[in-house]
Parts: C-alpha cells; structure tokens; sequence
C-alpha cells in the first residue's frame, strides 16, 4: 500500500469525525425571542464540548499529516494500526455528544462522561504512539535521513500525551466542567507548539508537540 492511499483514506475518516461533531447541536424550538436567546444559552455545554473536540480533531489531523510525510512505505501491519487510531479517533463524536448531555448536571452522570471523554483521547494517544513507534523502529518505514537520537526524542514526543490524558480521566472524577476546561488547555497547548511546522528529518526539524 501507498502512502497516499494511506493518508487519503485517513484523511476521509478524519473529515467524517470532525463533522459528526456539528450534529449534536440541535436548532432549539422557543415560542419568543428571549425564550429563544434562553434556550441557546442553556446549550453552552454543547458548544464549549463541540468547540475543544473540533480544535482537537483538527490538530490530530495536521499531525497525522506530518506523521505520514516521513514514512517512506507502508506495511500490512502499520495499515492495520492506523485503521485502529482511525478507530479511537471516529469515537470522539460519541463521547463528545456524552459530555455534553451530562456536563451541566454535575455528580456521578457528569463524572462518568467526562471520563469517557478523557479515556477516548487516551485511545487515540495510545494509537497514534502505536503507529509511530512500529514505523520509527530501526528507522525501517522512515525516510532516510533521522539518527537514532531523533528518533528517540521523537518518541518521547509522541508518548507524552498519554500520561496527560490519563491525568484528565483523574481529573473527570473530580470535576467534569474542569476536566473538559483542561483539554482546552492542551488543545491549545498542541496548536501553539505546531508552529514549527511538520515532522522533518534531522537538518530541518524543530520541536513538535504530538498528541
């Protein structure tokens, strides 16, 4: 297989999940229009969850890009690791819908959704780590170019975000509003720390978060 083939399927999947997104934010029926502007405002756990899962999903994909321009081929189990990140990455609609359904009603509902939320991203961390460590192993499916010492640091990289998001299913226990307010952060976080631009081989490379 292609790594073309790879990233336009990957890509397919990726656009699927980001749009489910909008679906759970339904146009809300008021007989006025402060009945309406009241309605809007109470549905803010669906934009806030909507908001960080969409900024999360995006950078997934930017950095799914920058993993896929360094692999220089594609094996059968490598497809089959990315189908199982592709997996953890279509969940994040669901769970994003759950969050937003028990967020504002606080105690055990509340906790357990965001748990859920927080567990799913650790999947997709789990997953993207997965396909980076196979690839990157000897540097056997990378381009040429990356020493053993950048691959390491790379790897550090890519694994840094599991503990993290293990930290916000913690975190979902305690509070499910701070728990989602917590992936924000990271969200943002990882969108700033892209400005180094993609994955390169030694001469080129900056520093890059990873999910």
């Amino acid at each position: 297989m292609s790594t073309t083939r790879l990233e336009a399927f990957s890509d397919a999947v990726i656009a699927v999940a980001i749009t489910l997104l909008v679906l759970d934010i339904k146009v809300p029926e008021a007989s006025s229009t402060s009945a309406l502007w009241h309605s809007l405002g109470n549905r803010w756990p669906n934009y806030a969850s909507y908001a960080v899962s969409f900024l999360v999903i995006g950078i997934i994909w930017s950095n799914h890009h920058s993993l896929v321009d360094v692999i220089a081929r594609v094996t059968r189990p490598l497809a089959l690791l990315n189908v199982l990140l592709l997996m953890s990455i279509v969940l994040i609609p669901f769970s994003t819908a759950l969050l937003a359904r028990y967020l504002q009603e606080g105690g055990g509902r509340s906790h357990v959704a965001a748990a859920v939320y927080s567990l799913t991203f650790v999947l997709m961390s789990v997953g993207f780590s997965s396909v980076w460590v196979y690839a990157s192993r000897g540097g056997r499916l990378l381009v040429p170019g990356f020493t053993d010492d950048e691959i390491r640091r790379l790897t550090i990289g890519f694994s840094l975000g599991l503990p993290i998001y293990a930290v916000t299913v913690g975190v979902a226990f305690i509070s499910a509003p701070a728990c989602l307010a917590l992936h924000a952060v990271l969200a943002v976080y990882y969108a700033l720390a892209q400005r180094g631009g993609s994955i390169q081989p030694p001469a080129a490379m900056g520093d890059q978060a990873m999910p």
